[in-house]
C-alpha cells in the first residue's frame, strides 16, 4: 500500500529534499516546507493532562523513529507533489508526495505505524487510501498502535477522553443515540448526555457528510470510529468538520438515551467552530 493512486495535479518537475524537520514535515530544495498531507506522524503528548506526561522521555523514542524513518525514505531523494497542495498558517504547502520511485511517503509512513490519518477540510484526498494503510498497521500492532499514548480510545470511558483533552484521539463505540436540532448533528455514546462522549457535526459540516451520501441518522446502533480534536462540551466531545473523520465499522445493540433539549445554545457556535492548535506544530 506504498503506490498512489493515479491522479492528476502533479507538479511538472520533481524536486528533491533537502532536510527532514520531524516526522510529517520536510524542505524542498527551492526553500518550500512541506507538511505530508492527510497524515499526524507519531509525536510526544503535547497536553498536561495526557496519559502520559509530555516530558516524560517515553513519550519521545517513536517521535524519532517516525523523523528518522521519513529521512531514510525522502532525504536527498527527488520526489513529486501531488494534489492541489494549499498552504497552512505558518506558510508550509500541504501536499502528497510521490518519491521519484513511485513511493508514496503518506502511505510508507503508515503502513510502517508511525502515523495516524489525519485528515482537513482543505486536506482530504486519498483518505480511503490512507485509512488502509493505518488499519493494516494497527491490525498488525506495529509502531505506534504498540502504545497506550496512541490507542483507539473507548466511547464508553469519557474520564479517559478528559484526561486526553486538546489532543487529537482516535475515539471507538457503539452510538446510543443520534439527535438534530437547528440543523446539527449530536452522536451520543451514552446514557447521559451531559457528560458522555459526543460528537458534534455542526451546520456546514452536515451539508458536506449529506453531500459524501452520508446520513449521521444511520449510525444509532452501530459502531463507529471517529478521530479528531477532543473538547469538553458537557462530556468529551470531538468537532466534525468533514466526513472523512467517521468510520462506520459494525452493528451494535441501541440503548435508550434522554433526548437532549430542543433549541439552541447548549454551546456558544463560534468557539464550536474553533479548531485546536495543531498538534504537530
Amino acid at each position: 500500500m506504498c503506490g498512489l493512486p493515479p491522479v492528476g495535479g502533479a507538479t511538472a518537475e520533481p524536486l528533491r529534499v533537502s532536510a527532514v524537520l520531524d516526522g510529517d514535515t520536510l524542505e524542498l530544495e527551492d526553500g518550500r516546507r512541506v507538511r505530508l498531507a492527510g497524515i499526524e506522524a507519531a509525536k510526544p503528548p503535547r497536553s498536561a493532562n495526557s496519559l502520559t506526561n509530555p516530558g516524560d522521555a517515553r513519550g519521545w523514542p517513536l517521535a524519532e523513529a517516525a523523523t528518522a524513518a521519513l529521512a531514510d525514505l525522502a532525504l536527498g531523494r527527488r520526489v513529486v507533489l501531488h494534489g492541489p497542495a494549499p498552504v497552512d498558517r505558518h506558510g508550509r504547502l500541504l501536499a502528497h508526495l510521490v518519491r521519484d520511485d513511485g513511493l508514496w511517503l503518506q502511505s510508507a509512513l503508515l503502513v510502517r505505524g508511525l502515523a495516524r490519518v489525519h485528515t482537513r477540510p482543505d486536506s482530504r484526498a486519498y483518505a480511503a487510501e490512507l485509512l488502509a494503510g493505518e488499519e493494516e498497521a494497527r491490525d498488525a500492532g506495529r509502531g505506534m498502535w504498540r502504545s497506550r499514548v496512541y490507542a483507539v480510545r473507548d466511547a464508553a470511558d469519557p474520564e479517559t477522553l478528559v484526561r486526553d483533552r486538546d489532543g487529537f484521539q482516535l475515539v471507538e463505540g457503539i452510538v446510543l443515540a443520534v439527535s438534530k436540532s437547528g440543523g446539527e448533528t449530536y452522536l451520543d455514546f451514552g446514557a447521559d448526555w451531559r457528560s458522555d462522549v459526543t460528537v458534534h457535526i455542526g451546520r456546514t459540516a452536515m451539508r458536506e457528510v449529506t453531500r459524501a451520501g452520508i446520513d449521521p441518522l444511520s449510525f444509532e446502533g452501530r459502531r463507529v470510529r471517529v478521530r479528531g480534536w477532543i473538547t469538553l462540551r458537557n462530556g468529551p466531545m470531538i468537532e466534525i468538520t468533514h466526513p472523512e473523520q467517521i468510520e462506520r465499522l459494525e452493528r451494535g445493540q441501541p440503548s435508550a438515551t434522554p433526548p437532549r433539549p430542543d433549541g439552541d445554545g447548549l454551546w456558544d457556535e463560534d468557539e464550536a467552530d474553533d479548531e485546536p492548535e495543531d498538534e504537530s506544530e
